[in-house]
């Protein structure tokens, strides 16, 4: 049985390994230095490797043998990270132009009301805050942000919006985020970016990746 803090390994269906941390804040930089540790040192076996909150998605072929030999290179990668304690990190640091309130965030007003702040007091703390990317998810490209200050924090909108606009920046729960193209949504829009977040035919194809910090800078035209 592993220990309060330490991860399990478990089967993801028959062609994936779920490598899960327990639910702490400080899984999630756990689970990205696991995830960039093994994608430094790929098995060939291994299709894709996918970080989340507080796991790691390890994809490969169906087929038992094939699913030992991944879940032994788990183990000991497991092992090999605790006792090297290197992190081969590729962080960047990604500011995002953002027009606030207005017809680019139509909840800016009801998110101060809210949080009994004035719209640009949110303006403020929001821009003012370092975001780390905790996984990509959702829909292509679409950011989870920690980093939101506790003064922003609000649960989701009572009722979603059918469509909203592609690179509307929103907040809900403890969390930022930012849509990379137009879809459904609950969360609440403060503002607007033009930065393209998800282009297919590039590579990658997302602009963020886990583990990045990012910057929301206030622009006016």
């Amino acid at each position: 049985m592993p220990l309060p803090h330490q991860p399990v390994v478990e089967p993801l269906g028959d062609a994936a390994w779920l490598v899960r941390w327990p639910a702490l804040p400080s899984s999630n930089q756990a689970a990205l230095q696991f995830a960039r540790f093994l994608s430094a040192g790929r098995l060939d076996l291994v299709r894709d490797v996918v970080p989340a909150y507080a796991s790691v998605a390890v994809y490969f072929p169906p087929g038992r043998k094939t699913s030992l030999r991944v879940r032994q290179w788990l183990l000991t990668a497991l092992s090999d990270l605790k006792e090297s304690g290197t992190d081969p990190a590729t962080v960047t640091d990604v500011e995002i132009p953002t027009y606030y309130g207005g017809e680019a965030g139509p909840d800016l007003d009801q998110v101060a009301e809210i949080c009994g702040l004035t719209p640009p007091e949110v303006i403020a703390r929001h821009s003012a805050a370092l975001y780390t990317v905790a996984c990509i998810g959702f829909s292509p490209g679409f950011p989870y942000l920690t980093g939101l200050p506790a003064e922003l924090h609000l649960p989701r909108r009572a009722i979603p919006r059918i469509s909203v606009p592609a690179g509307s920046v929103a907040i809900a729960g403890g969390q930022a985020g930012i849509y990379p193209a137009s879809s459904p949504g609950g969360w609440h829009l403060i503002g607007r970016t033009q930065i393209p977040l998800f282009s297919p035919m590039e590579e990658p194809p997302t602009r963020l990746k886990p583990g990045d910090r990012v910057r929301f800078v206030p622009i006016s035209d």
